[in-house]
């Protein structure tokens, strides 16, 4: 029986489109049933490293309850926003989702604080860079396949991975690149010059959209703020009112998601509005007419903007600021820095796999495969390591 073949669906002409890959670094048969961005997508979610996100912080380690956002979660909820601009801009929805569900893949555990601390173990090895770490999981570390390390995504996705906050080299400007992403970008170029296509773009912003959101849940339910406090933001105000007004008496929890997916719904709303507004001034007819732009075509307005601004400020006072985050960070500091200075003077307190990678204690190599075994761990697998190592072990 003859396996039913894809038909190319309707996208608008700057759209990514998976008939137009550029390909894969290493030739495979194609699929009859999945685009080229759906078998991403699909490799992504199948790979060891988005598994582990689910025990990896967003804001809050995983022992702190079960209700708050992981980094699982946290790319799901991503996902969702990015296929939904997508659908409504003509995109192709696969690539979006595949970008968003890959763009934490190199966060290190205990979330920003764990990665700020590996980068300052790495600072005499060109450092650590979780964007350009997530490259490099997808990339090599991820081995799963008989011929080939990494995934072997296509050219698309490896773009929008790399720079999807926009380009990484700037004309005129002397840039220097992460580790991971120059070599890579050596023996196979991504452009790193121009803006990635839309769909990379869409992925980027929805980030922002989902983080800034969930935060917002996850601070009001462990109480980091209050509703009150919360709704002196401009953007928030308004949207409290409204809630309230309608729904006078309702129960807390409620009001609470209740504002939040209007807030979410404003933001994606400004997101469409602006981004249709620089596409018509634009006038692209390709995707690579999106990429010769010299701003993002994916943005919010310039009022939303503002608001975005003031409540990544807030969030930051009173979030991750906070006093109960910060005794986590403090520990989680001490817990990456430990581990990286153990295993890069004493090779040999590493797994055996790991061990075999290393090239002598010490060196600049043999640094960057530790960061890549610790940025790798679960927030609960670095905890008990550390424990073991410090506590019950090697240097107790």
């Amino acid at each position: 029986m003859a396996l039913p073949q894809l038909s190319p669906r309707t996208l608008v002409p700057y759209a990514c489109k998976p008939e137009e890959s550029r390909g894969r670094q290493f030739d495979e048969p194609t699929s009859p049933t999945r685009s080229v961005y759906q078998r991403d997508r699909d490799r992504i979610i199948h790979s060891a490293a988005f598994r582990r996100l689910k025990y990896k912080t967003q804001v809050f380690v995983y022992h702190e309850g079960d209700n708050y956002r992981t980094r699982l979660s946290h790319s799901l909820e991503v996902s969702q926003i990015a296929r939904s601009i997508s659908r409504c801009l003509g995109l192709d929805e696969d690539l979006a989702e595949a970008l968003a569900l890959a763009h934490d893949l190199g966060h290190p555990p205990f979330g920003h604080v764990g990665g700020d601390a590996l980068n300052k173990a790495m600072k005499e090895f060109d450092g650590f860079d979780h964007n350009a770490q997530s490259l490099r999981v997808i990339t090599k570390l991820e081995q799963r396949y008989a011929e080939f390390d990494g995934l072997n995504l296509t050219w698309e996705s490896l773009e929008g991975i790399a720079k999807h906050n926009g380009p990484l080299i700037r004309h005129g400007g002397n840039t220097r690149l992460p580790p991971a992403i120059a070599a890579y970008n050596a023996e196979n170029d991504l452009e790193l010059d121009t803006y990635a296509g839309l769909e990379a773009q869409v992925a980027a912003l929805s980030d922002d959209i989902a983080y800034n959101n969930h935060d917002i849940d996850d601070g009001l339910r462990a109480r980091l703020f209050t509703l009150d406090e919360l709704a002196s933001l401009a953007l928030v105000e308004p949207v409290f009112a409204e809630v309230d007004g309608r729904y006078p008496k309702l129960e807390r929890q409620r009001l609470i998601h209740e504002v939040v997916r209007r807030l979410i719904s404003l933001m994606v709303d400004d997101v469409l509005a602006e981004t249709q507004r620089r596409l018509e001034e634009a006038k692209p007819a390709s995707v690579a007419d999106i990429r010769a732009q010299d701003r993002p075509m994916v943005a919010f307005s310039a009022a939303m903007a503002d608001h975005d601004r003031e409540l990544k400020a807030f969030l930051y006072k009173r979030m991750y600021r906070h006093d109960r985050v910060n005794q986590m960070s403090n520990k989680a500091r001490r817990v990456v820095g430990d581990l990286f200075g153990l295993f890069h003077d004493q090779p040999g307190t590493l797994p055996e796999e790991w061990q075999s990678r290393m090239a002598g204690a010490g060196t600049a190599a043999s640094a960057r495969i530790v960061a890549d075994y610790i940025a790798g761990m679960t927030d609960r697998y670095a905890l008990d390591e550390h424990h073991r190592l410090f506590e019950n072990g090697t240097k107790k």
